[in-house]
């Protein structure tokens, strides 16, 4: 799947946002729930209507140097989909939404061209001549990172509940003023 929405721009002066926002669904299908992100941008682009004009979904599986890109051509607010490491107390399946500043960021880490390290392609922006827009991570704890395709039981049951954070994250974005 590639843009799986419209893209456009507010008008300025209209009182509407004018703001890029993407929602970046990363991870490898083929490493069972590594699949998270780009399952539930398939979620999103299929149940999230109306879609605002200046919010596209991407399912960039592993392809961090087009998200870098995408990323370079302005984008305000981003909100990556991926599995996150457990907390201590997390449960496979469990959801985790993240700030990320720039602060959480090492601006000298690798970025691979063949391969999908968020946290590399975000560090990379400034040296790339981007900035980092507001981000947030909607995480899912994995169960099973082993070679295959599917997700999990657990995680499978949770992208109904990570979409539902992706809306909530949407939506107070276009309630924040300009």
């Amino acid at each position: 799947m590639t843009a799986a929405s419209r893209a456009g721009t507010a008008r300025q002066g209209s009182g509407e946002r004018t703001g890029r926002v993407l929602v970046a669904g990363v991870g490898n299908m083929f490493l069972h729930d590594d699949g998270f992100g780009p399952e539930v941008a398939r979620h999103l682009a299929a149940h999230l209507q109306p879609l605002a004009p200046d919010v596209r979904v991407v399912d960039y599986g592993i392809r961090g140097m087009h998200l870098a890109y995408d990323l370079l051509a302005g984008i305000d607010f981003l909100v990556l989909v991926d599995t996150v490491p457990a907390d201590g107390s997390s449960a496979p399946g469990s959801i985790r939404v993240l700030q990320v500043s720039a602060a959480d960021l090492d601006g000298r880490a690798l970025l691979d061209p063949h391969g999908m390290d968020p946290a590399a392609v975000l560090g990379r922006l400034r040296s790339m001549g981007g900035r980092l827009p507001a981000t947030y991570v909607v995480g899912c704890v994995p169960a099973d990172l082993s070679e295959g395709i599917g997700l999990s039981a657990a995680v499978a049951a949770a992208v109904p509940e990570a979409a539902a954070a992706v809306r909530s994250l949407l939506g107070q974005h276009s309630s924040t003023p300009s």
